[in-house]
């Protein structure tokens, strides 16, 4: 899985913005529903600059997106980052998939090479 230069910065970008918990727990909450920032900042302890740099830092990795509806910033899930993550992850179940099928080969191999045992 052979990365251009650009697409190693927007994934670097995107593995960033997921690396920590607040913004992981943003993303879902705007998986439910879009939210302006001041929505976000009820939701938790921190001052609203920390999340305000929180949604730039997501906005950076592609994971939102902010549309402008009159004075408010409505912050919305980017489904096409979370496609850059997936794909990511995806190399990794092949691989695991992989290897286990291959297992699951040996141990059924082994299975039919013993020796039936006979009842009692």
């Amino acid at each position: 899985m052979q990365l251009t230069q650009p697409d190693q910065a927007q994934q670097q970008a995107v593995f960033r913005a997921v690396s920590d918990p607040t913004r992981r727990s943003i993303l879902v909450q705007l998986s439910e529903e879009d939210m302006t920032i001041g929505d976000i900042v009820e939701q938790y302890s921190v001052t609203r600059t920390a999340i305000k740099k929180h949604l730039t830092i997501l906005e950076e990795g592609g994971l939102i997106s902010v549309r402008k509806i009159g004075r408010e910033r409505l912050n919305s899930l980017e489904p096409l980052g979370l496609k850059r993550i997936d794909n990511w992850l995806r190399h990794f179940h092949e691989f695991w998939e992989e290897r286990l099928n291959k297992l699951k080969e040996v141990v059924e191999a082994e299975e039919k090479a013993r020796p039936e045992r006979k009842s009692k």
